[in-house]
């Protein structure tokens, strides 16, 4: 939930470094953060991690006053990457595993934002190989295909305001192919330049929605009579945004590596989803369904430094500030974006043959207070005061053979 729902954690050097490794590129995690960069790696090389995240929202309604805490607080993204160097040779070739997005909320049924969103679920799942050359000596480009899989699970009461007597639910999944690109360019002995491109993909969502209420709602609102669970088959065509990371690395001595990057996510292209049905009831659920977005890109901007010792051992720590994506009047508690800090230090060491890094992130969202958003059917709104608070571990291990 860094910004949206895209996870740009996928590897503990480079979180360590506030993310900002598009112009190192030095590890296989490369394949993820700029694919050029797999050129510096000789050899069979094998990288494997975990980034594990305590997430933490809160929300304060402005009409009760009532503070509410996400329900859905600890995560677990893992990773995989492998590249491929042959000696004298200008070409390197990768594979990777990893999650680029993804997200998981839920809320209390007495939020006062039930028929608004109650949960939802993200999950998507990339499997990029990819191939880099060596143009001349330090001057590389890379390619990849990126092959898509995702999971989407949205949740909403109907008409009960506070008790979860009736829902609205879609599900779905479905696959896309999409391409990334990287260039990694050492303009200087000591200054390094990388670009990093990830395209958009469009997702055509199979599956189905669902709805129930178990008890008419009260008189004085509108009377709606209750009816058991309905099923419909459905489909949504989800777009996920593109990636271009700018980022510029200085070594003003061997010992000593800083670097900047400009990371830009294309969330613009979430404008309005439309939710086909083959079915509804009629005055309560069309059967087509539009989910508003109206999204906006959004920028990380990344500052990392790492300091290497004798024996193979380095530190280092990064800062990221992030803005929001999602404006107050399409506002989701869902998604609960707002403009974030975040800090990391990391330690790591690399052998002959091993390697390992460790890194932790703290994460901080000043309050956002929302208003003015949308209503639901029943008048029900996500105005309120959010705050946010993250912890994070990240570990990689690496095998070069």
């Amino acid at each position: 939930m860094g910004t949206g729902f895209r996870l740009p954690d996928q590897d503990a050097f480079a979180t360590a470094r506030g993310e900002a490794f598009a112009a190192t590129a030095d590890n296989p995690s490369a394949i993820y953060y700029n694919p050029a960069g797999i050129t510096q790696l000789e050899g069979h090389q094998v990288r494997v991690g975990v980034y594990g995240l305590n997430l933490r929202s809160r929300y304060r309604s402005p009409s009760t006053g009532r503070s509410f805490d996400n329900e859905k607080d600890l995560h677990a993204i893992p990773q995989f990457y492998y590249t491929y160097g042959p000696k004298d040779s200008r070409w390197s070739f990768g594979l990777g595993l990893y999650a680029p997005f993804g997200l998981s909320s839920e809320w209390p049924d007495d939020t006062g934002f039930r028929t608004v969103a109650t949960q939802g679920e993200v999950r998507y799942y990339t499997v990029n190989p990819v191939a880099a050359w060596e143009v001349a000596p330090g001057l590389s480009l890379g390619a990849g295909l990126t092959i898509n899989y995702a999971e989407l699970d949205l949740r909403q009461g109907l008409v009960w305001p506070a008790q979860p007597l009736d829902l609205f639910a879609f599900k779905g999944d479905g696959w896309d192919v999409g391409y990334n690109l990287g260039l990694r360019w050492q303009v200087h002995e000591k200054v390094v330049i990388g670009v990093s491109f990830r395209s958009t993909t469009t997702v055509e969502l199979d599956g189905h929605s669902r709805a129930y209420n178990r008890a008419e709602f009260p008189p004085g609102v509108g009377m709606v009579p209750a009816f058991p669970e309905q099923r419909w088959s459905a489909e949504a065509d989800w777009p996920f945004p593109l990636k271009a990371i700018f980022g510029i690395s200085w070594r003003p001595t061997p010992e000593w590596n800083l670097e900047f990057n400009a990371d830009y996510t294309g969330w613009n292209r979430l404008r309005t989803v439309t939710l086909h049905q083959s079915g509804g009831l009629p005055g309560l659920i069309p059967s087509t369904v539009p989910l508003r977005l109206e999204w906006e890109g959004s920028w990380y901007y990344e500052f990392g430094v790492t300091r290497y010792f004798s024996g193979g051992w380095h530190v280092s720590a990064g800062y990221i500030w992030n803005e929001n994506s999602v404006p107050d009047a399409t506002y989701s508690p869902l998604v609960a974006d707002l403009n974030r800090h975040f800090g990391s230090v990391g330690v790591g060491w690399r052998g002959e043959r091993l390697a390992v890094d460790v890194a932790y992130q703290f994460g901080y969202g000043p309050a956002r207070t929302v208003s003015g958003s949308v209503p639901s059917g029943t008048g029900q709104s996500a105005d309120g005061r959010y705050r946010f608070l993250s912890h994070a571990l990240a570990v990689s291990m690496g095998w070069r053979f």
